[in-house]
Parts: C-alpha cells; sequence; structure tokens
C-alpha cells in the first residue's frame, strides 16, 4: 500500500487524488441539492404522475393512449429509478472517500455495510440494464412486442 507521506513512494499522488476526490464531492454535492430541491428530484419526480383516464374517457377504448400511456409510466419509472441510483452512486462516493482519508477497514461498520449493500444493488441494477440491452433487438423485430403494442390490434 502507498505511503500517505511524501516522498518517493508516491503517496503525494494519493494525498492529491484524495483532494481531487474531496472538492469533485463538494461541486457534486451542490449539484445534487440542486437536483433534490428542484423539480428533478426524487420525491417530487415520483410524485409528478398522470392518470390514464387524462389522455382519454374513462374505460374508452383507444389503443394509441393506451400506450401512449404505458410508455409514459415506463419512462416514469426510469427517471425516478434514475434519480434514486444517483443518488446512491453519490452516497458510494462519499463513501469511498472519506475511506481515502481514514481507511476503508477504519470506517464505521455502518458505513461499510451500507457501502457493500449500493455496490451490489447497483451491480444487480446493471446487469438487468444489460440483459434488457440485450433482449432489446429481439423486441424490436417482432411488432408484437412493440412499446405501443399497436401490432396487437393492427
Amino acid at each position: 500500500m502507498a505511503e500517505a507521506s511524501g516522498g518517493s513512494g508516491g503517496g503525494g499522488d494519493l494525498r492529491l487524488g484524495v483532494g481531487a476526490l474531496e472538492k469533485f464531492q463538494k461541486r457534486v454535492d451542490t449539484i445534487l441539492s440542486e437536483l433534490e430541491g428542484g423539480a428533478a428530484g426524487s420525491t417530487k419526480m415520483a410524485a409528478q404522475r398522470i392518470a390514464r383516464s387524462s389522455l382519454s374517457g374513462a374505460n374508452a377504448p383507444f389503443a394509441e393512449a393506451d400506450g401512449l400511456y404505458r410508455q409514459y409510466s415506463r419512462v416514469h419509472e426510469e427517471l425516478v429509478s434514475l434519480s434514486k441510483s444517483l443518488g446512491e452512486q453519490i452516497t458510494l462516493l462519499r463513501i469511498a472517500v472519506r475511506g481515502t482519508e481514514v481507511g476503508f477497514e477504519n470506517l464505521e461498520e455502518e458505513h461499510r455495510a451500507r457501502f457493500h449493500a449500493i455496490q451490489a444493488r447497483l451491480l444487480e441494477e446493471r446487469k438487468a440494464a444489460l440483459k434488457e440491452a440485450a433482449d432489446a433487438p429481439e423486441r424490436a423485430e417482432d411488432p408484437s412486442k412493440s412499446a405501443f403494442g399497436l401490432g396487437d390490434s393492427e
């Protein structure tokens, strides 16, 4: 492990890296605070939903409105998920920066456990996204699996 003191061991570079991470963290904290306080914050984003009946009369058969609503719901869920994921990644970076300052083994057990839990959750989300992306060409070739579901009624 590199020493944190100066000298020829490269430890000065590690200290500079920690300083750069801390500066980056402060900038990201500011941006995240502004994001959470605005309309794109995860709480406000989750609350901003429209009802299916807003697109046409209640129980009126209108395939295009149904398809539009399904897409709206999918995109809304993705935006809420993205906002949550961004917040978790920032938390992960905060813990990592703190770990570089004091040594990961010296972090509180709660922070180490949270770091590993977030890391595992983000890894699972990434695997799911990669699987979904791999399945996307199959959906594109089959019109009955289209996003608007128009292939079923045509």
